[in-house]
């Protein structure tokens, strides 16, 4: 890739302090982009910026500090975004994790759901205006092809009785969540000029899972030793990030660089939109309707 490919680009990158999220920063940056990282940890997330400043020599570098898995710190990192920036050209949502026990977030919402999909549906919109205004932009989702295997059940969307052992159910359901949303996201913004793509990054070596015990840490360790380097993992995202080759291409499901199929339950457009309306009500982006679906939603 050229050095200066993304020169005078504006990148946020969330999740950007492990794995994909921080290999996709470094890359990006190497291009010549301006990278804004998300990260939770200060210490964490200032060392990340020093070694991609070491490594990349750029000084374009910026962090916002947030529990994504909450809601009041996801508009408040917005708003200090928007403050300190009038563009933003890419859009690189990565944050996410596995837990082997179910757990709430902050809001009461089940974290799984909270964290890997809330985190990619609230921050993006309320950055929609400044994306369109940056047209030709871009969204970029990291799903996974574990979404294959874990159908959404609305009526437990909060995964009270359908966990899954180890949180894999849990885990692959968000992650179709994640696809399903970029195909809607894309649709909405058909003339906009900006496009929405999502990809599965393969199976990485990453942080991912090393936070539990137990059938989780214990699979995640057996993976790791087979799986891919958290640069290789990067590679399809820096593409959609920066290759002008597609530009202007949306609403397409990547692997490796090229677009492929995803699950038949992605494209299932009544579930897509129940997803959205769902998703528009417990992050406040909608007056709730008080539907027998929302209304099960929140007693959950």
């Amino acid at each position: 890739m050229a050095k200066d490919l993304m020169r005078d680009k504006v990148v946020l990158v969330t999740g950007a302090t492990d794995g994909i999220g921080k290999a996709a920063a470094l890359e990006l940056a190497r291009m010549g982009a301006h990278v804004v990282v998300v990260g939770r940890s200060r210490p964490k997330t200032e060392a990340t910026l020093s070694e991609i400043y070491k490594k990349s020599g750029s000084t374009a570098l910026d962090m916002l500090l947030a529990d994504l898995a909450s809601i009041n710190d996801v508009r408040r990192i917005v708003g200090e975004f928007q403050e300190r920036y009038h563009r933003l050209d890419v859009l690189l949502n990565n944050a996410g994790g596995i837990f082997a026990q179910r757990q709430l977030s902050v809001d009461g919402y089940e974290m799984t759901f909270a964290l890997n999909h809330l985190s990619y549906f609230l921050p993006t919109n309320l950055l929609l205006g400044l994306l369109k205004a940056s047209a030709p932009s871009r969204i970029i989702n990291v799903a996974s092809d574990v979404h294959r295997f874990s159908p959404i059940n609305f009526n437990d969307l909060q995964n009270e009785t359908s966990y899954g052992i180890g949180g894999f159910r849990a885990y692959g359901q968000s992650k179709l969540m994640n696809v399903m949303f970029t195909y809607e996201l894309a649709r909405r913004l058909e003339g906009t000029g900006v496009t929405a793509n999502a990809l599965h990054p393969g199976s990485v070596s990453t942080s991912l899972g090393k936070n539990n015990k137990g059938v989780v840490k214990f699979f995640f360790r057996a993976l790791h030793r087979f799986a891919a380097s958290p640069e290789e993992g990067a590679e399809t995202a820096v593409y959609l990030a920066s290759s002008p080759s597609v530009e202007g291409i949306t609403g397409k499901y990547w692997d490796r660089c090229k677009t492929i199929i995803s699950s038949s339950d992605s494209y299932d457009e009544n579930a897509i939109q129940q997803l959205w309306e769902i998703s528009e009500q417990l992050t406040g982006l909608a007056t709730p309707q008080q539907t027998p679906e929302y209304q099960s939603v929140m007693m959950q």
